[in-house]
């Protein structure tokens, strides 16, 4: 894939990121965002690239071709265009997975806090005087003085960032 190939192809050369960077005329963390695959070079910026390395760009991008492509430029195009989408994807997936995580632990808290409501806080009726349960119902008793302390602070906050998710994802 990309990322691999332009990392082995600097290694090969012997350039750091920062000297690459230097030659292409863009930051470090540029170099480091293609090659840990969290973007790509433009179809420009792969030419260039293909002329420091002394490499064709069809092979950076992945591919032994044999026969010359005669629209170097729209190959290059459609395969950039495949490896943004993918990058989308991953993309779409991570917010997925972490709107469902937040979604998961605020439907957690709040069942949490009814079950808290149910029980009645049962810690009160039992016998003191065995110390087992004395430890037993002091952890209850803390556990649940601090839930009810927090857990709203943290339902509403999850509330408000998936809000804020769904706002911008709807603009």
């Amino acid at each position: 894939m990309l990322k691999d190939n332009l990392k082995a192809l600097r290694k090969q050369k012997g350039l750091s990121q920062e000297e690459l960077s230097i030659k292409l005329n863009v930051v470090r963390q540029t170099i480091s965002k293609w090659e840990s695959g969290l973007s790509v070079p433009d179809a420009e910026m792969l030419i260039t690239i293909s002329t420091i390395f002394e490499t064709p760009v069809s092979e950076i991008l992945g591919e032994n071709i044999k026969e010359k492509e005669k629209n170097d430029l729209q190959v290059i195009s459609e395969k950039l265009e495949v490896i943004n989408e993918q990058l989308s994807m991953k993309r779409k997936q991570k917010r997925k997975l972490m709107i469902n995580t937040l979604i998961i632990a605020d439907v957690f808290l709040i069942l949490l806090f009814i079950l808290f409501i149910i029980l009645n806080s049962p810690y009160q009726s039992w016998d003191y005087n065995d110390a087992e349960w004395t430890v037993i119902g002091t952890i209850w008793h803390s556990f649940e003085w601090i839930f009810f302390r927090f857990a709203p602070i943290i339902v509403i906050t999850i509330t408000i960032i998936l809000g804020i998710i769904f706002v911008k994802r709807n603009k």
